[in-house]
């Protein structure tokens, strides 16, 4: 029986215009590549997450957890199973208190503020809400594409600054319903990874320690950020963002740029002549596309340099249409 049977003949309570069928990954993916999802399914609450947990679980339905898209790469083969677009969205200040427990305040201590935010929310919403209450702390993260909640996983970071440096906590939930909350230490951060990538929880809200800071500061230096990423960074086509993790010993977009490859392309799949780092989609790219180029830029680096290129992004779904 196929998934869509399977669902259309059960008594999963979620709204049935949240659930498409063979529908284009490339529409969810900054990307803009990808095939399609056997079934994918629009995720915005906590009651539709756990009731759809339970029925895969059931029904040994395989899962994709999918946030904003903005780090993966979707094979043109798409994705088998039941794919999770979790829009999961909100942000709430909280004081933190032993005796009185959580509860929505404007303010923890004099110059502390703890945030929770829900997973789906988007990164950009997140950095113009707090700057609208004079939250600082976040300024550096602001402009990254994606959502917290992948953020987190990949222990996102820009200009000096990670998630790991911000992140008290995070509530998560496993692939058979059960809610677990995670520490900052319990994450185990490391450079663009945590052990929350390859573990089964997904994440449902995110807990932040940030700063009291001033609205014209915070705003200034959140538009010092976005100018400098519109500068050097191809924001004006698809990509995932940087392709590569940086090396210990070597600025990986340096080594690439060094070997000529800037301009360099295959189909549609180009290396930005703007920031070697980035491989972008120049129109109609497959990912395809994309794979060859990245394993040919692999290739002639590890042949002039003897540097090994590891990918930033991930890659998920089948090969072959």
């Amino acid at each position: 029986m196929s998934i869509k049977e399977l669902i259309e003949n059960s008594q999963l309570n979620i709204r049935r215009e949240k659930i498409l069928y063979n529908e284009p990954m490339k529409k969810y993916t900054t990307f803009k590549v990808g095939g399609p999802a056997e079934c994918l399914i629009k995720i915005d609450n906590e009651e539709d997450l756990k009731e759809i947990l339970k029925f895969t679980k059931e029904k040994n339905i395989e899962i994709t957890i999918i946030g904003n898209g903005s780090n993966v790469l979707v094979l043109d083969g798409g994705i088998k199973g039941i794919t999770l677009l979790i829009r999961i969205e909100g942000i709430k200040i909280l004081e933190e208190s032993k005796e009185k427990g959580n509860k929505e305040l404007e303010k923890y201590k004099e110059d502390k503020f703890i945030i929770e935010v829900k997973s789906g929310t988007k990164i950009s919403i997140l950095g113009q809400k707090l700057a609208n209450l004079e939250i600082a702390g976040f300024e550096e993260l602001s402009g990254i594409p994606g959502t917290i909640g992948g953020a987190v996983i990949m222990n996102a970071g820009a200009h000096g600054k990670e998630m790991k440096d911000i992140v008290k906590s995070v509530k998560c939930i496993d692939y058979t319903g059960k809610v677990i909350n995670v520490t900052n230490e319990e994450i185990q951060f490391s450079y663009r990874t945590s052990k929350l990538k390859n573990n089964k929880l997904i994440i449902i809200a995110v807990t932040l320690e940030l700063d009291k800071g001033k609205k014209e500061e915070i705003q200034e230096k959140m538009k010092k950020f976005r100018d400098y990423r519109k500068e050097h960074q191809p924001i004006e086509y698809p990509s995932a963002g940087s392709t590569f993790k940086r090396g210990e010993d070597f600025i990986t977009a340096k080594l690439i740029d060094e070997a000529g490859l800037k301009g360099f392309s295959i189909g549609n799949a180009e290396v930005s002549t703007k920031h070697a780092g980035f491989v972008i989609n120049k129109g109609n790219a497959t990912a395809q596309n994309i794979l060859e180029l990245v394993e040919y830029i692999k290739k002639v680096v590890y042949e002039k340099f003897g540097k090994e290129l590891n990918l930033e992004i991930q890659v998920i779904g089948e090969n072959k249409i």
